[in-house]
Parts: C-alpha cells; sequence; structure tokens
C-alpha cells in the first residue's frame, strides 16, 4: 500500500488531454489509467463526470473494466455554482454519484478571477468552497483542493489567497494544491510563497505546476522542498499551451536525487516503458529528449564521451539509465572515435577482437560515408552491415539489385497509381516481379518482396513502417544529393536502414536493400 505521506498525483487524463492535437477515446483512457497505476502513482485524475459524457461514460466503465492496485480513483470538478445550495447543483451531484473515491474541486483563489469570471462576491466564493467541500465530505468522499491561479493571486491579493486556503483546510479538504496556472512562475519565488503559506496556515499543500517559464519540473521540486507534500502532474509533460510538470522527472529526481520513495519498490524501473507505452496511445510521437525516459537521455555521440564511458559510464552519465529502466546508446557518426566503434559494436553483439585496425578502419569508412551524406546514428541496421562486412570481409548478401524502374500515373478520375518492376539475382536466379504501392517507394518495396518472397517467405513477414526523406546541401563541388531513411518491421522489432544518392528513389532503393538483408539476418537466413 502507498503511504499517504507524500502523494504522486497524475492528472494526464484530464489536464493532460487538453494538449492541442490529443484526443483520447474512452478506451485510450482507461488503457493510460492501467498503465499510470503499473507505475505506481497514488492518485489517478480522470476527468470531469457530469460536465463531459465521454468521462461521465469513463468513471462508469472503470467500475467494471479496471482493478486498480496502487492508485486512487479521483473525479474532478467545480465548487457549486453562485447563490445556490451545494446539494442543488447537478454539477456536485455528478462528482458524488461517479463512485469515485475522491473527488478534486477547482476553486478561484485569485480575487480578480471572482470578480470577473465567477461574477460574484469575494465572500460567496469562499461559502462556495466551504460547502462544496461538506457537501462531498458527508457523502464519504476524499477532498482536494485546487486553489486556481493561487500565485497570481498570492502576488494580488494574499490576504484572500491564504483566506481560500484555510477556508477549505477548515472544512475538511485534506490536501490544498497551489496552482501555477499560467506558468509563470521562477523556483526561488514560488518556493518563498508555499514557505510562507505553510508558515501562515495548517492545510496541508500541494502544487500543480504549468510549463510556460519552462520550469514546472524545477518549480514542483521547489515546492516539495518548501513543504509541499502532495505533487501534481503528468505523463510526459503533457498539457494545454507548454504542457504541465513532466510527472516522470518529477518522479526520477525524487528517488534517484533526493532518494525519496515516492512509488512502491521497483516501479520506477518501469518508467522507460510507460511513458513510451502511452506516447503510443496518445500518438504524440515522445521526445527523444526527454530527461530520463528519453531515447537520447543517455546517447553519447562524442568520441571522448565515448573514451570515458568505457573506463567508466558515471564519468559522462548522470545515473545509471537501468534505474529508469532505460540504456545507454552509442551513436555512430563522424564525430566517433574507435572507443565509440568497440562500445557500439559490443551493443550490437558483433566482437571486433583485438586488433586496433579494424576498428580505426571502420571509423575513417564511417567518416568518408557520412562525408557523402550518410548518417548511421539514426541507422543501426545499416551500420551493422557495415561492421559486418569489415570483420568477415564481405558484405552479407541474399540477392543483388540488377535494375529497377517506377511509374507514377494520375489517372483521369483524379486517384494517382504507383508500379515498380525490379530485377534481381537471388540463389542463382535471375527474378523479374511487380507490385503496385503508396507511391513509387512503396511500389518498390512490394515488388522486392513478392520477387523474392518464394526464395525467401519470411521477407514476406516485413513491412515497411516509417520513411524519411531530407535534401542536403552540395558537397564536393557536386549537386545536392537526398539522404533516405527508412524504418522496418517485422512485428517483433523495427530497425532503421539509410541510402544516399542524387536520385531519391535511386537513394531509397539502396535503403529498402539493407531493409531486407537486416530481415533476412534477424531471421536467421543463411546466405549460403
Amino acid at each position: 500500500m502507498i503511504s499517504d505521506s507524500f502523494h504522486v498525483y497524475d492528472t494526464t487524463l484530464r489536464d493532460g488531454a487538453q494538449q492541442e492535437g490529443l484526443n483520447l477515446s474512452v478506451h485510450d483512457k482507461l488503457t493510460i489509467a492501467q498503465h499510470l497505476d503499473d507505475l505506481g502513482v497514488g492518485f489517478i485524475e480522470g476527468g470531469w463526470p457530469g460536465a463531459n459524457p465521454k468521462d461521465t461514460e469513463f468513471f462508469k466503465l472503470t467500475k467494471s473494466e479496471l482493478k486498480l492496485k496502487n492508485a486512487t480513483f479521483v473525479a474532478f470538478g467545480a465548487t457549486r455554482r453562485p447563490n445556490i445550495a451545494a446539494s442543488d447543483d447537478l454539477l456536485l451531484r455528478a462528482l458524488q454519484d461517479s463512485g469515485a473515491p475522491a473527488v478534486t474541486l477547482v476553486a478561484k483563489s485569485h480575487d480578480r478571477h471572482v470578480d470577473l469570471a465567477l461574477k460574484t462576491s469575494l465572500d460567496e466564493n469562499l461559502s462556495m468552497i466551504r460547502d462544496s467541500i461538506k457537501f462531498l465530505r458527508d457523502g464519504g468522499q476524499r477532498v482536494f483542493l485546487d486553489a486556481e491561479h493561487f500565485f497570481d493571486g498570492y502576488r494580488s491579493n494574499p490576504n484572500y489567497a491564504l483566506e481560500v486556503v484555510r477556508v477549505a483546510a477548515e472544512a475538511g479538504a485534506d490536501v490544498v494544491a497551489l496552482c501555477d496556472t499560467n506558468g509563470g512562475m521562477l523556483p526561488d519565488e514560488l518556493s518563498q510563497v508555499v514557505h510562507e503559506v505553510l508558515g501562515m496556515s495548517s492545510a496541508r499543500l500541494g502544487i500543480h505546476c504549468h510549463n510556460d517559464t519552462g520550469c514546472a519540473i524545477a518549480n514542483s521540486l521547489a515546492a516539495v522542498t518548501a513543504g509541499a507534500t502532495h505533487v501534481q502532474g503528468t505523463i510526459n509533460g503533457y498539457g494545454e499551451r507548454t504542457g504541465n510538470a513532466d510527472l516522470v522527472s518529477i518522479i526520477a529526481n525524487l528517488q534517484l536525487k533526493r532518494n525519496q520513495q515516492v512509488l512502491p519498490p521497483g516501479k520506477l524501473e518501469e518508467a522507460f516503458r510507460i511513458s513510451h507505452a502511452v506516447a503510443e496511445v496518445t500518438n504524440v510521437s515522445p521526445s527523444a529528449r526527454q530527461p530520463y525516459v528519453g531515447v537520447s537521455a543517455f546517447a553519447h555521440k562524442a568520441g571522448l564521451h565515448a573514451s570515458a564511458i568505457k573506463v567508466d559510464p558515471a564519468l559522462y552519465q548522470h545515473e545509471d539509465p537501468e534505474r529508469v529502466g532505460n540504456d545507454t546508446r552509442m551513436l555512430v557518426s563522424d564525430m566517433a572515435g574507435r572507443a565509440s566503434i568497440e562500445l557500439k559494436s559490443r551493443e550490437l553483439g558483433i566482437e571486433l577482437g583485438k586488433d586496433k585496425a579494424i576498428s580505426s578502419r571502420i571509423v575513417e569508412r564511417v567518416k568518408e560515408l557520412e562525408a557523402k551524406g550518410f548518417t548511421f546514428e539514426a541507422a543501426d541496421a545499416s551500420f551493422e552491415l557495415l561492421l559486418r562486412e569489415e570483420v568477415d570481409g564481405k558484405r552479407p548478401k541474399y540477392f543483388e539489385i540488377e535494375k529497377w524502374e517506377t511509374t507514377v500515373d494520375r489517372n483521369p478520375d483524379g486517384s494517382v497509381t504507383s508500379r515498380a518492376t525490379v530485377v534481381v539475382f537471388a540463389r542463382g536466379s535471375r527474378i523479374e516481379s511487380s507490385g503496385n504501392g503508396n507511391g513509387p517507394v512503396n511500389a518498390i518495396d512490394n515488388a522486392l518482396r513478392s520477387g523474392l518472397g518464394n526464395i525467401f517467405p519470411e521477407l514476406l513477414n516485413l513491412e515497411l513502417t516509417d520513411y524519411k526523406v531530407r535534401i542536403l546541401e552540395g558537397r564536393l563541388g557536386t549537386g545536392a544529393v537526398t539522404r533516405v531513411l527508412v524504418e522496418t518491421s517485422d512485428g517483433n522489432g523495427e530497425w532503421n536502414t539509410v541510402g544516399v544518392h542524387e536520385n531519391v528513389i535511386a537513394a531509397s532503393a539502396m535503403a529498402l536493400a539493407d531493409a531486407l538483408t537486416y530481415g533476412l539476418i534477424r531471421k536467421g537466413v543463411s546466405t549460403e
């Protein structure tokens, strides 16, 4: 059971869902809630039942479809409307009827918002807070209060902002979360305000930060240092405008930097997996540079760094990436030295041996190819093929493309048809095949796999899952060249390959050939 002495409170399903371009179905919310529970957060804010039909359905389904092991579900809503009884407010009744064991009420703590947004008196706002908390408490629910725009309100009228905190605590709110709703605070001033409020009230304080100054994580940590024992945020920092405080980073910093155990034992190691699993559900590409759980968080490109990491990873890594479920990655580029190549080879399971000449030769070849436009830091599969060629003295070869031809036709009805014909040699046979596709590259991919499928049936399960094109500036006095990156999947994993040529289709065919070759290696197919 998670200790109640410190709360990790997730609001991805409500505040995070307000991010531009992020639209969650009820099924999405159920899936994300399960992931959040697996991470071990203490509270999951599910949405606003009564005000939003989707959220009403979500809370109804949680009773039958979700069995939480760690978290408590929280319904979100507002205090009663001005000048009516709490028991007559339909939205408050919907919160009561949601079945959620806890409710978070949002309330105005900035006098200007009371005047202009609620259009009521300051005293009536305090009564709304008091009555709403007591109504829900009398019904058996635990109540938290989000003091909206608290820090701006404290600047404007500190006495009134403090009165909101006092009234909420006396009415029975377990926590009063101070909200930096506009996200304009900096850590030093926010910490001072939290310290002052704790000194002038008996309330248990929480913190809810937005990232408009880029300080949401720092502000949340500053509030905890000042005495807040309830921290709110979202997975991956989802949220309106520039987002909410990233709960993953907050948790990792508290546990790894401050030795404050805020998740059940062993759960932090799930952070990388869960962060990326939630990103898949939201269909928002994860940030490679996200602290702790980004794929680049422990990635190293400079040869100097690689040399040091080979001696001791702690020389260029602030934490062991395994503590958050991540891993060290070595990037191969024209900045690489022998140490980078040796570490990357080991990562890929290829032993270079003690011959320094091999690694030196690979370094020079990588630099030569990158000068022509190749990039291997984003194309591990193509780099592994290069490694195998240098170590074994020959490139793994299952087939050879003799020629290819593509056509793209615009039909009278406005539709566009792409078709490709390829001629390949494989296992002593000359094969001609064709394929259609969504564009010439997809057509070549289908033609290759169609022609080679009888000899290598393993290729029929492969799928081109991503395709990127970049036009590079002219090099060495030549015209512009095109770099193509292809991502391929066999259903059990993905790999990336690269091709470079003046012609985009030729570059694509090169990357596709590498992709199919690597796919056969993954399947353990012999080149004989």
